[in-house]
């Protein structure tokens, strides 16, 4: 079932006042990162995006990929629930057991990012901005003992941009769905790429928030990236094993990224390691052993 959701977890957050210069030099680094859903990488790489190109001319884009090891334990199907899975915890499905939409019993023995970050920070906030209850409910696992359409999306975006720009959560997520409702309705074409254009601007809502909050002294990350690209014959599919289905991309204005990033060979599972660097936020131990990703920035990120 999917409704809208502006979910604000972890502490109430209060109007933020303009910080002093002491509290500046003391203000906890933020970060936001943003899933448009099942857009592959040659599509957003040909499409006009001003957005993601703006905060790319900052950091940097490259192409990466989700599905884990093609053809070994680790291989995941290219399919939302369990991309958005590998993206929190780090982890391919073979450890956090989420292998589709309608297969979700998700092992939260292998912690998400929420958990990590309020459990080793319990004052940081961290919200939630989706269409999709079960990003909240079970994959998430809020509550649990363990653990749209256009104007939706254009809903979400205003709320999660608004949120950033005035109470500046620690930690922010932003799903936005209408890309691959579309995709599977017309497949490649000009409507997708419509859909893409308009995701595009929802992103820079986001991105107007971030900037605003720089300009406050506060430290900020954004990432932006997909869940899963869509198969080569008509754009309307995904869940296999192809090279479009698997070849996705990561937009970050961090500039210190590594080579792997670069080369286009970083996953979807090294973007919670690499906020988690930037939040200066380290693990537990054993849950730091357990994540199939690592971190793509380089030395002390900015």
């Amino acid at each position: 079932m999917r409704i809208l959701l502006a979910i604000l977890l972890g502490l109430a957050i209060l109007p933020s006042a303009t910080p002093s210069a002491g509290s500046r030099r003391q203000a906890p680094r933020k970060a936001v990162f943003i899933i448009l859903d099942g857009i592959p990488a040659d599509v957003i790489e040909r499409v006009d995006t001003p957005a993601l190109d703006e905060i790319a001319a900052v950091g940097g884009y490259a192409r990466a990929y989700v599905g884990g090891e093609l053809g070994g334990r680790s291989e995941t199907p290219t399919i939302s629930a369990p991309g958005y899975m590998s993206l929190l915890t780090a982890t391919w499905g073979n450890k956090h057991n989420v292998w589709g939409n309608d297969r979700q019993s998700p092992n939260y023995e292998y912690w998400n990012i929420f958990r990590i970050v309020e459990t080793v920070d319990p004052a940081r906030r961290t919200a939630i901005f989706s269409t999709w209850l079960d990003n909240r409910t079970v994959l998430v696992g809020e509550g649990r003992p363990g653990a749209g359409d256009f104007r939706i999306d254009e809903h979400v975006a205003s709320a999660a941009a608004a949120s950033i720009a005035t109470d500046a959560p620690d930690l922010s997520w932003v799903y936005l769905e209408h890309t691959d409702d579309v995709a599977h309705a017309n497949g490649d074409g000009e409507a997708f790429d419509a859909a893409v254009r308009r995701a595009d601007a929802m992103v820079g809502r986001v991105w107007e928030s971030v900037k605003r909050r720089r300009a406050l002294g506060e430290e900020w990350m954004i990432v932006v990236t997909t869940d899963h690209g869509r198969d080569a014959a008509t754009g309307k599919g995904h869940g296999g094993r192809s090279a479009r289905e698997r070849t996705t991309w990561i937009v970050t204005d961090q500039p210190t990224l590594d080579d792997r990033f670069r080369s286009g060979a970083a996953a979807i599972v090294d973007i919670a390691p690499s906020i988690l660097r930037f939040l200066r936020i380290v693990p537990p131990a054993q849950v730091a052993r357990q994540m199939d990703g690592v971190s793509f920035l380089r030395g002390d990120a900015r």
